[in-house]
């Protein structure tokens, strides 16, 4: 029975556990520097903060899509957060930075030989992008085509109509110069009617004056 009892090992034990193995990773990518080429040691190194990072990532919407979360294996490796952001070694080949690319050029956001200042600071930088995004996506828009206003949705769920739409007059300041050329029109119309008016009675009068001029003369 002892020997199929499974062994269970405290929180605190597992944390130690996991600092020890991360503790190990390090030394290797340490021992890595002399024995086997600089860049796997470098990469070495951002695979351990990746990994200190998963937990964050996992908790990011996977509909955001402005985040790469992705490790290259170029000439420097990297671990891409953005399109502008990334974590790669220093110099030392022992110090971790975290830089942004900017209008004014690269920015160094963090810098320290330890994984968890640079993991807060990305955690910190992943939290504010997202709040940022989300005030974007709440605030006012301005739309740029006729603008029509949906019924209220209480009246739409008593009426049972749902999805109707009511298009908003829209009150434009060309309306008194439609007026005073529409007034224009007509008053030019009049004048032409009293024009033709008065040349058709002239014509008249002279087509008949000879019939008429005896009873004038009388």
């Amino acid at each position: 029975m002892s020997e199929m009892r499974e062994k269970i090992i405290p929180v605190e034990d597992r944390r130690k556990l996991a600092e020890a193995i991360r503790g190990a990773q390090v030394a290797s990518a340490d021992r890595g520097d002399v024995v086997i080429d600089m860049k796997e040691a470098d990469l070495a190194r951002i695979e351990i903060l990746a990994q200190d990072l998963k937990p964050v990532f996992d908790e990011v919407p996977t509909d955001d899509l402005q985040w790469d979360f992705a490790v290259s294996t170029g000439l420097q490796p990297r671990l891409w957060i953005d399109a502008t952001s990334h974590v790669m070694m220093g110099r030392d080949r022992r110090t971790y930075r975290f830089v942004r690319d900017t209008r004014l050029g690269r920015i160094v956001v963090a810098e320290s030989p330890d994984v968890k200042p640079i993991s807060d600071a990305v955690t910190t930088y992943i939290a504010e992008r997202i709040v940022e995004r989300q005030r974007l996506m709440d605030g006012e828009r301005i739309a740029l085509r006729p603008a029509i206003v949906a019924n209220d949705p209480d009246q739409d769920l008593k009426t049972g109509h749902v999805g109707q739409v009511q298009a908003r007059p829209i009150t434009t300041s060309a309306r008194p110069a439609t007026r005073r050329s529409l007034f224009s029109d007509m008053v030019t119309v009049v004048t032409w009617f009293l024009i033709g008016a008065l040349a058709g009675a002239g014509a008249l009068l002279a087509y008949f004056w000879d019939k008429l001029a005896p009873f004038i003369s009388t």
